[in-house]
């Protein structure tokens, strides 16, 4: 009877690399199961209902047509004409119009701070987004006094809460409530 040498034998090592490369296998089988899973809830059963959206939808409706009474305040002040941005004269011209500009923002907001929403969720966070409303209203305040008195044109620099620009906090809750002349207009960006 032939019995195999030392050198023909399958060494131990074999039997512990084919082991451990049958878990690793498995493992990474089990591993891109779960992300496929997840993945499938995360795009076909996942609520999608936005944290900012709220219920009442006639407060949505009214702050929609204030805000829009405000926006159409600010176009019909636009001035587009090329300004010199080393020009005292201009930039104080320009702050005078940026004033008026936020003026009709912060009375758009005073009016929409006297309705309070019908559901419990709107009322918890719509004073929210109204206290960050006028934080960015102080942010533009401060920009009318930063044009009257520079002699350069000086960069609109907002607040951030939370490491976001407070324009974009103010944005997102107005684009996710149907609110879109609610959004932070852009006239100091340019």
């Amino acid at each position: 009877m032939w019995l195999p040498s030392d050198d023909v034998r399958p060494s131990r090592g074999f039997y512990t690399d084919s082991m451990s490369s049958r878990i690793a296998r498995v493992l990474i089988t089990v591993a891109c199961g779960l992300l496929a899973a997840m993945w499938v809830y995360a795009f076909l059963f996942a609520p999608r209902e936005s944290f900012n959206k709220i219920g009442d939808v006639a407060w949505q409706t009214k702050a929609e047509s204030i805000c829009q009474v405000a926006e159409d305040m600010r176009f019909g002040m636009e001035d587009l004409t090329a300004m010199d941005p080393s020009d005292a004269a201009a930039l104080k011209v320009k702050a005078g119009l940026v004033e008026k500009a936020t003026d009709s923002l912060e009375k758009a907001i005073d009016q929409i701070e006297m309705m309070k929403p019908s559901d419990a969720k709107g009322q918890a966070i719509v004073p929210e987004w109204i206290r960050d409303y006028r934080i960015y209203i102080s942010d533009r305040r401060a920009f009318v006094v930063a044009l009257r008195t520079a002699t350069r044109r000086p960069f609109f620099a907002e607040s951030e809460i939370g490491g976001v620009p407070v324009s974009e906090k103010i944005a997102k809750f107005a684009r996710e409530n149907n609110m879109r002349t609610c959004q932070p207009p852009y006239d100091l960006s340019v």
